[in-house]
């Protein structure tokens, strides 16, 4: 970790700038973005339905991980880590958690967008209630794991944000690593390839899912765009949020 003033070892002044730059940019946009998707399902009345409660939980990840971004871009800026071992640690965690809580998200979406368009039967709010709940405990158990001694928190190489340690190569880290990455990435991406795949067959047009340190820090961003403003209903819902006029009317009507 860099101390107070000086600069992380290997890193020049441009480069630090430059990725706090880079890290702001990204978690003001996520940030922007995703407020504005959970402002409208709480004000839109046709947008609490249980597929948009899919939506609702995928926007609070990334609400999530823009604010881990925002943290990052705070220290980068700075040029050191002011928050300590404890403050890394609270980081890592949370940034986990969301980070596993929108991969899982996006696979429940593209499983709930299979069941909406490829039965005859909606989702229930028992069954996505369900889903969400469990995305979120399962997130937040994987999350918990390196807290209690299975895998690791570190700081990255920048030494002003801090991740999973992925440098370790013991073999606890690595069955830690291999383990959560067949739970939380191979499996929610292979729902989300066989939903998209399965759908594709089904209507006869291509449906694919969104595009796979600073990229994964772009995802609440892209998938604001892919899942929020890319819903006609969701972007009227945002349109009415943003304009008073509208609102009073649907008031009155």
């Amino acid at each position: 970790m860099a101390e107070s003033g000086t600069l992380p070892t290997g890193f020049g002044e441009l480069e630090v700038l430059a990725v706090g730059t880079v890290l702001l940019v990204e978690a003001l946009s996520g940030l922007s973005l995703n407020i504005l998707t959970i402002l409208s399902f709480c004000k839109t009345p046709e947008l609490r339905t249980p597929s948009h409660l899919l939506v609702l939980s995928l926007a609070l990840a990334d609400t999530g991980i823009s604010l881990n971004a925002l943290v990052a871009a705070t220290s980068s800026l700075l040029r050191r880590w002011p928050y300590g071992s404890e403050g890394c640690q609270a980081h890592g965690f949370q940034g986990f958690a969301t980070a596993l809580a929108s991969i899982c998200s996006s696979a429940a979406i593209a499983w709930g967008r299979y069941h909406h368009y490829c039965t005859r039967s909606r989702l229930d709010w028992n069954t996505t209630v369900s889903l969400v709940l469990f995305v979120w405990l399962s997130s937040a158990f994987w999350a918990a794991l390196p807290l209690l001694g299975w895998g690791h928190y570190d700081y990255e190489p920048l030494g002003t944000c801090c991740t999973l340690d992925y440098s370790r190569g013991d073999r606890n880290f690595t069955s830690f690593l291999f383990t959560m990455a067949f739970f939380n990435f191979l499996l929610p991406l292979f729902i989300t390839v066989v939903s998209y795949r399965l759908m594709e067959q089904k209507l006869g047009k291509t449906s694919r899912p969104p595009v796979p340190a600073l990229i994964a820090k772009t995802m609440p961003t892209v998938n604001a765009v892919n899942y929020a403003l890319g819903s006609e209903m969701v972007h009227r819902g945002i349109w009415q949020c943003l304009s008073p006029q509208r609102r009073e009317r649907n008031r009155e009507q």
